[in-house]
């Protein structure tokens, strides 16, 4: 049988199957117990290997065995990085995984394989898992319907709140912040107080996240409208100290980093360090990242060095400043629904509500069953007589039963008449009548049938005390804020994250000044060279480099190209080098591309200079380099036609031009050749074209262009040499002619 299927419709259709199932089943959390799947499944296969915080630890392989196996059919090692962050102190508020063995660091490093590592469940993960027994969540069949598993997990506490999570889904992604845990506790408890509580009144109790690693919210006064909206962008900084060193000097100490830096402190501190090497914080002396169970990571600062500057520029310049963008994105009855502070702890009371509701009533049934047995035990107590002469009179259980339950005693052989009468009237129930059956003898002690009364006594207040519960919602709210204090006793914490409203204040960068060579080779390799090591270089290696540039580091390096345009790198931005370093391109330094470069030279020769023009077309101007006093990193420089190109730009100092012994010599492809004096030449704007140099003829180009004094008596043209007494002096824009001896 042949089936046409429509691809676009069959694409779509895949796509967006795919996309849900990204979306419900992996990445995104539960807004009631706040977990993904894999979170929730693992939690579950430690709890069904009775890994409480009091047993011993068990391998991880063991865990990540029976959870693949059982539950999530999505490999090993998403599962064990799953059981990892799990265990993380400075990823969760509570962590839900007590870890044994290397579970990775604050720095980043990862955790040993599964097979050295163990866990077990923390004393959080309890109160995700209590009460499985009760009949608090709804099950469902596993991946092939061999296993039951938890479709959410009974929550105590508002976890997604406190632990927050991260998750990327397919076009969407949630972000949430974590917060402390007994703020959020008693927000909650202020919700159920309050229910037209707003977001301004939760946050007397939960004025903001606060994250493991401690640190600092900059922009505090945003974080009601993240609340409000669920999505926003918080700036974390650093915490810092500075101490007095030695020498005079001072450090700068990080004692908490960002939360955006959490487990990857290392590549935070190593991001400082190449900052130094590199001289961009000429200010730092050393560094070094003392820290142990707390961070500490010193910064020495140069002897009389501005400090608080050089705090803004490590803000500015590093990740000791980033910015947590928040969305609180979580899924609620199989959708992604973005959530604000009270909606998403409002879901949370209404699941606890639930919970609780059906705890008190698996309890209450469980009570009624039990004072049914007891009830009937004392019953039977006084009787006890007659109960043994029907047992002794019947032909087997199920007789005696039956008289028990129906006061059926046909065949039953009683001592007298009077005895069937009375069994005649047994109206026990089934489950009254089993437990009379099974009741051992020493229930006819006195003492016994005193426990059985008490009992009877308890369970009576207790059914009164449920069905009081079940029947009044204020009394139910009444033993969730119970519970949720109970909890706060042992999970609530100082705050750790302080939140302030901080403007960050610029960096002025201290720069040294010194002097420096730039060498750049043939192929365009540039490196920066201080003099003394400039002066250690042998003729042979200087003769490597066709451009020299004597320049202040603080200056800048001008290139102009064939296309008309200048462009500029900061010497600083250029590496520095030894004899034997090959360098950094220098179209990799700039935006230059694969123009071709035709003149280099710093800005400050170049804002002292007049610079010279002159065009493949035979166009020449004269423009000031004040021109050319620029910040931006790239210019036009020159106007040019289209199809012309810059063919040469000469430095001319004051002094040259104000000897009126220049000339401009033009020689075309043709090795034609004019030479006129530099006085002819109109000095322009940058944005001007020129004018005429010399006029072609038979569709000539100039290919060579430059000056040369009165006393210069010859040129080197592409590898060949030119007498100048060869060639007359004639006017500006006369047409280029053979010139007598040139070849």
């Amino acid at each position: 049988m042949e089936i046409t299927q429509d691809f676009a419709e069959e694409m779509k259709s895949s796509y967006r199957d795919y996309s849900v199932s990204v979306i419900i089943d992996r990445a995104l959390p539960d807004v009631r117990d706040g977990l993904k799947p894999v979170q929730r499944r693992i939690l579950y296969a430690m709890s069904e290997l009775g890994l409480d915080p009091d047993k011993p630890h068990r391998k991880s392989a063991r865990i990540v065995g029976d959870t693949m196996g059982k539950y999530h059919p999505h490999g090993d090692s998403s599962i064990y990085d799953a059981l990892v962050h799990m265990s993380e102190p400075w990823s969760l508020s509570i962590p839900l995984v007590d870890g044994h063995g290397n579970f990775g660091s604050i720095d980043g490093d990862g955790a040993a394989a599964m097979r050295y590592t163990e866990a077990r469940l923390s004393k959080g993960a309890k109160l995700l898992l209590d009460g499985l027994d009760h009949d608090l969540v709804d099950f469902g069949p596993n991946f092939d319907e061999s296993e039951k598993e938890p479709l959410i997990l009974p929550a105590r506490l508002p976890f997604l709140l406190i632990n927050g999570t991260t998750g990327i889904a397919v076009g969407m992604a949630t972000n949430i912040p974590p917060h402390n845990a007994g703020e959020v506790i008693n927000g909650t408890i202020a919700l159920l107080d309050n229910p037209d509580i707003d977001t301004g009144g939760l946050m007397k109790y939960i004025p903001g996240p606060d994250f493991p690693t401690g640190g600092i919210i900059m922009n505090a006064d945003d974080i009601k409208n993240i609340y409000e909206t669920g999505e926003g962008k918080l700036r974390v900084r650093a915490k810092y100290e500075v101490e007095n060193g030695d020498g005079g000097r001072k450090n700068i100490v990080i004692t908490e980093i960002p939360y955006t830096a959490s487990g990857n402190k290392a590549k935070l501190f190593e991001s400082i360090v190449a900052l130094m090497k590199d001289r961009v914080f000429d200010e730092i002396a050393d560094v070094r990242d003392e820290s142990s169970a707390d961070v500490r990571i010193v910064i020495e600062v140069k002897k009389g060095r501005d400090v608080d500057n050089l705090i803004n520029g490590l803000f500015k310049k590093t990740g000791l400043e980033d910015t947590y963008s928040v969305n609180m994105l979580a899924v609620k009855d199989k959708q992604p629904v973005l959530f604000s502070l009270k909606s998403m702890l409002t879901e949370f009371v209404n699941f606890e509500e639930e919970l609780y509701r059906r705890d008190y009533t698996h309890s209450l049934e469980k009570a009624k069953k039990r004072q049914e047995i007891v009830k009937g035990l004392i019953d039977a107590v006084d009787v006890i007589d007659l109960i043994i002469e029907v047992l002794r009179g019947s032909e087997n259980v199920r007789q005696a039963k039956d008289c028990l339950i129906n006061g059926k005693t046909e065949n039953i052989k009683f001592k007298t008449r009077t005895s069937e009468k009375e069994a005649a009237k047994f109206n026990f129930t089934e489950a009254q009548a089993d437990a009379i059956l099974a009741m051992p003898l020493q229930r006819l002690i006195g003492l016994e049938l005193m426990k059985l009364k008490d009992e009877d006594a308890t369970l009576s207040a207790n059914i009164a005390e449920y069905e009081k519960v079940l029947g009044n919602k204020s009394e139910l709210h009444k033993v969730i804020k119970k519970e949720l204090k109970n909890a706060a006793k042992t999970f609530n914490s100082e705050r750790k994250t302080e939140l302030k409203n901080v403007v960050a204040e610029d960096y002025v960068e201290e720069i040294k000044e010194e002097d420096l060579y730039v060498l750049i080779d043939r192929f365009g390799y540039a490196k920066a060279v201080d003099q003394a090591a400039y002066g250690k270089f042998s003729p042979e290696n200087l003769a490597e480099y066709p451009h020299k540039i004597f320049m202040k580091n603080t200056d800048r390096l001008c290139m102009f190209t064939a296309e008309g345009n200048m462009y500029q790198i900061k010497c600083m931005d250029i590496p520095k080098g030894r004899a034997k370093d090959k360098g950094t391109l220098v179209h990799n330094l700039s935006k230059v591309g694969k123009e071709d470069i035709i003149l280099f030279a710093s800005a400050s020769e170049i804002f002292e200079s007049m610079l010279l023009f002159v065009t493949k077309g035979g166009y020449v101007k004269l423009v000031s380099g004040v021109e050319f006093d620029t910040s931006r990193s790239m210019v036009s420089a020159t106007k040019l036609d289209e199809n012309d190109e810059v063919i040469a730009v000469e430095k001319l100092s004051a002094a040259q031009m104000l000897s009126h012994t220049l000339k401009v010599i033009i020689v075309t492809k043709h090795k034609h050749g004019i030479a006129f004096s530099i006085d002819e030449v109109s000095e322009m704007k940058k944005t001007g074209r020129g004018v005429r140099g010399v006029t072609l003829i038979d569709e000539d180009e100039v290919k060579y262009a430059g000056v040369a004094n009165n006393e210069d008596t010859e040129i080197i043209f592409d590898g060949d040499k030119y007498n100048l007494a060869n060639l007359p002096i004639r006017r500006r824009g006369a047409k280029a002619n053979i010139v007598k001896g040139w070849k």
